[in-house]
Formats: C-alpha cells, structure tokens, sequence
C-alpha cells in the first residue's frame, strides 16, 4: 500500500515526504506534483512522481490508485479553492483511495474567520463523498512569520493589527511529522486533530525575541486594521489576500489561533518547535532583502 502526498514539492509537502522517508521505503511513497522537473530530487530518491493539477481536474483521475491513504495539502490560491478541493475529493472518491487526510484550519468547523471558510466548505466535500477520513486541523505557521525576517530586519519592526493576541504556532516540519504519523499509523480514520503548538505568543514577545537574538532594534507596532491592509496593498497583496491576512489578525485578537490542545505534541511524540528555535532558524535563513508582506 502507497502512501501519496499533494503537493508534495510545496513548504508542507515536502516536510511531509521527508518525514515518510524516515519511517517507510521510498517506493512506497507516491508525491503529486504540478512539475515533475520539481520533483526530479524525489524521484532520484525512488519516490513516485505522479503530475496533476488541482485546476484542471482531468489531471487528477490518475493521481491517486485504490486503497492508498493520502495527504490531501489544501492549496494556495484563496478564493480557488473550494472548486479545486472538489477536484481532489472527487479523484480520490472515484479511486476508492483507503484514507484522505486533509489539511484544515484550527477550529474546523469553528473557526469563524475568512481564511477559515473554504477549509471548512473542503472537509464538508470531504463527508459528503463517502471517503473514509482524517481531518488534520494546522494552527499557525511559525514561518508565516519568520519567512519575513530580512523585511522585519530592514524596516525595525513587526507589523500587524493583532494587539497582544496569542498564536499557538508550531514549525512546518512539527505539522508533517503530524502527518506521517496518521499516514503510517492506525486508528486514525473519522479522526478531526486540533493542532496547534505548545506554547502560545504574542506578536509583541515575537518582536521581542528577534530583536533579543539578532541585537537589533525591533518592536511590534499594531496598527488599526484599516492602515494595517493599506500597508498590505502597498506591498504588492492582492486585495483578496490583504483582506484575508487582516481579518486573521482580528481572529487572532479574538484568541482563534491561542489553542494548545497538545494533540500536535502527543501525535509526534515530542514537543512542538519552541519560538526562539524558530526564529534562530529563521535568522540564519534569512536572506539580505526580503517581501514586507506574509502569507499563510
């Protein structure tokens, strides 16, 4: 039995298939691509590229073969996605696939946020289908943030509307590792994980501690939500995405994103990547310049 991840040459799919590595053959493992010259390292690792597109669905009816379980990474494209999602559930419907664990949001169901709305329409196409299921339910990317550090750097500060609002993040890797442990593990189908790092923090201990490790002078400084997406349109943001990362701010205001439930923990047997990790991660990879600008 394969196990196949979409995706699989994006930030969290390819976490994902390292993880697998660790713990299963190579030629068990099976990543859906849109490039396969991008996925030419995976098939050099005996990893089978399979090419589809979540925008052209014909793509998708060789992507996935009967009884494999499947890590079903939610797109990118806010705005796109429920009509992609569809596209998936509805190859892996037709294939029979053994399990479809999808990538949520923290909340499921609950989450009441825009960035919230096609995750939940998507596990909603998910229980419609009949696929047996896991529901992996990410909270925040600590990279989100730390993938701006050389903008951070650049301008002394950390922009945002959030005030003293808490995000329970966790690394990519922390959310792959997740993921592997339900695609090689038992028990898991009908299963929704809420999770989420072990400690949460706040915009203005995230300022804090990069200007700790990097010895510059950087704050937070919180903006009204209205300047907050101007700064985002200026920047280069599609409106769609502005308007996505401001309203996320207000949930986090709201303690949205500020759950520990400690699932993420006990599925990978370990705690979750601690801020100052993260951050020293982030500093070291840090280019010269960078976008002002984040995107989950």
């Amino acid at each position: 039995m394969k196990i196949t991840v979409t995706g699989a040459t994006g930030h969290l799919g390819r976490h994902v298939i390292a993880a697998l590595l660790e713990q299963v053959p190579a030629e068990r493992v099976a990543a859906v691509v849109r490039s396969r010259e991008k996925a030419a390292d995976l098939a050099a690792r005996g990893v089978e590229v399979r090419v589809a597109d979540y925008d052209e669905p014909a793509t998708l009816a060789d992507a996935f073969r009967a009884g494999e379980r499947v890590l079903f990474v939610s797109g990118n494209a806010v705005g796109r996605r429920v009509p992609q999602h569809r596209a998936v559930v509805d190859a892996a419907a037709a294939a029979r696939v053994g399990l479809l664990a999808y990538t949520g949001i923290l909340g499921g169901p609950k989450a009441d946020f825009l960035l919230a709305d096609e995750h939940k329409a998507t596990e909603q196409l998910v229980l419609d289908s009949g696929v047996p299921y896991a529901f992996l339910r990410n909270g925040w990317y600590h990279e989100v943030h730390t993938d701006q550090l050389a903008a951070v750097l650049g301008h002394g500060a950390v922009l945002g509307s959030a005030g003293a609002g808490r995000i329970a993040a966790a690394s990519r890797a922390d959310y792959a590792a997740a993921a592997a442990a339900v695609l090689t593990g038992e028990g898991h189908e009908g299963r929704a994980y809420e999770l989420s790092g072990d400690t949460a923090w706040s915009l203005p201990e995230y300022a804090a501690e990069v200007a700790r490790q990097s010895g510059a002078q950087v704050g937070y400084r919180d903006l009204p939500p209205a300047e907050h997406r101007r700064v985002l349109l200026g920047a280069g943001l599609p409106e769609a995405m502005a308007d996505v990362l401001v309203d996320v701010d207000a949930a986090v205001s709201r303690g949205l994103l500020a759950g520990t439930s400690g699932e993420l923990s006990r599925l990978i047997g370990r705690p979750t990547t601690p801020l100052a990790e993260a951050v020293a991660a982030g500093l070291a990879a840090a280019p010269a310049e960078g976008p002002a600008t984040r995107q989950p």
